[in-house]
């Protein structure tokens, strides 16, 4: 017998009522109920990255996380965090060093990206190269081989810095 829950959460900023079975996953519940496909469905073991999303406000594996967990929660996804500008400066960064290319992971690699570049706000520290190389490891790229990415990242942290100082 399967069951079905009531949940009420935010995501992307809009209040969502929906009715869903107990054993789905957040990231399918974002694609198939919510047609937000930008998070992507991957390995469904919670390595590769693919589906990484924010719930309130911490950066999460979609696939791992079940809906019903989300009751009450604020869901941002990367069409949310991309609509309100958040990370145009990543977006940016990202095609000008090349460093997407199918595009399968960049959705987490720029929540997970942003993450990093957040926590060194308000005068920290700018990441290092190595820095930005370990905090993105749990996102798995096939095409670009990470030092676009990497360069991407660390020149978005130097100009943020630059803009707070």
């Amino acid at each position: 017998m399967t069951h079905h829950y009531d949940i009420t959460l935010t995501v992307n900023g809009e209040r969502i009522d929906g009715h869903v079975e107990g054993r789905k996953s957040l990231v399918d519940f974002l694609r198939d109920d919510l047609t937000l496909t930008g998070s992507h469905v991957g390995c469904e073991h919670g390595v590769c990255g693919a589906c990484t999303v924010r719930v309130n406000g911490e950066v999460v594996r979609g696939c791992l996380m079940l809906a019903v967990q989300c009751d009450g929660a604020i869901v941002e996804t990367i069409e949310g965090v991309s609509d309100t500008g958040e990370i145009a400066d990543l977006q940016d960064a990202f095609e000008r060093r090349n460093a997407l290319q199918c595009g399968f992971c960049t959705p987490g690699m720029l929540l997970t990206a942003q993450e990093l570049l957040s926590q060194t706000k308000n005068g920290g520290k700018v990441p290092s190269r190595d820095d930005i190389r370990e905090h993105i490891s749990g996102n798995y790229c096939r095409c670009t081989g990470y030092h676009a990415i990497v360069d991407a990242v660390e020149a978005v942290a130097v100009a943020r810095a630059g803009r707070s100082s």
